[in-house]
């Protein structure tokens, strides 16, 4: 695979994903995919989605784990219902996240993605301990599979990350670094966030994002790419700091036509500080 491939954020039937059509009209030949619900996980599904990409001539590079349930309407209800934080559903959707590995290793995927949710600051936390159980369950999992779990940063503060990963201490585990979910969730500010955790960014989201008024108590707002406080072309000197050869996947969270125009936008934009940056 070529330096810094542009991918887009994509969906067959399940959350804000672009879809397959945008991919093909856009040229893009590499995507991470939310993975679809449980009745289109079937073997049957499963072979009909690996076709299709392989028609399209686009590899996945990440399946994402989402669930019902999950809410994004605001921080609050983040904390209550996204990934496995909330301890009604975890068993459950520890279950899911198995099958959702499966999916991803029949489609030819060799990671999973997710949101796993707020994770607490104190270690004692039973919470805490829990979550740090389930990443190393999903991590012995995929393990089995020659899959990495990759977390996606928003929620936490990096240092809180790398000392969660160092108490799940398993080497499968990576980060999907999401510049713009550390504004958007008031957590952190990108750039120093990125220096600090990048010996374990293995996939990243081109996304931006400008910080809300009152940061952590109310969401930031996400902009087409290039106009937020991210600063991408910081961003992307940074990836490349820090060694990071993989693909540059947009993510664009809204629909319809304006989806598409941002995104076409963003491909212009990254294929323009791509060149000016590798030199190519």
């Amino acid at each position: 695979m070529e330096k810094w491939p542009i991918g887009i954020f994509t969906s067959v039937g399940a959350g804000l994903g672009a879809g397959l059509d945008t991919v093909r009209a856009l040229g893009i030949h590499t995507v991470q995919l939310h993975s679809p619900h449980g009745p289109e996980r079937t073997p049957e599904r499963v072979a009909h989605f690996r076709k299709q990409f392989a028609d399209a001539g686009v590899q996945v590079t990440v399946v994402f784990a989402g669930f019902e349930g999950e809410s994004y309407a605001d921080i609050p209800t983040v904390q209550r219902t996204v990934g496995l934080v909330p301890a009604d559903t975890r068993a459950e959707r520890l279950q899911e996240t198995k099958d959702i590995a499966d999916f991803a290793e029949g489609i030819g995927c060799d990671v999973l993605g997710m949101h796993i949710g707020f994770v607490p600051e104190d270690r004692g936390d039973r919470t805490y301990i829990a979550i740090v159980a389930a990443a190393r369950e999903i991590c012995d999992y995929c393990q089995t599979k020659g899959q990495r779990f990759h977390l996606e940063t928003g929620q936490e503060k990096a240092d809180v990350l790398l000392r969660f990963f160092q108490d799940v201490s398993r080497e499968n585990l990576a980060i999907n670094f999401d510049p713009a979910n550390l504004i958007l969730y008031g957590a952190d500010e990108p750039i120093p966030a990125l220096r600090m955790v990048g010996k374990h960014v293995k996939s990243v989201h081109c996304k931006d994002a400008k910080w809300a008024r009152n940061p952590g108590r109310e969401w930031g707002q996400e902009v087409p790419l290039g106009q937020g406080d991210v600063n991408i072309p910081l961003f992307l000197r940074t990836l490349k700091d820090i060694g990071y050869v993989g693909p540059l996947t947009i993510e664009r969270e809204i629909i319809g036509e304006q989806q598409r125009k941002d995104i076409a936008e963003a491909i212009a934009l990254l294929q323009r500080l791509r060149a000016a940056i590798l030199g190519d």
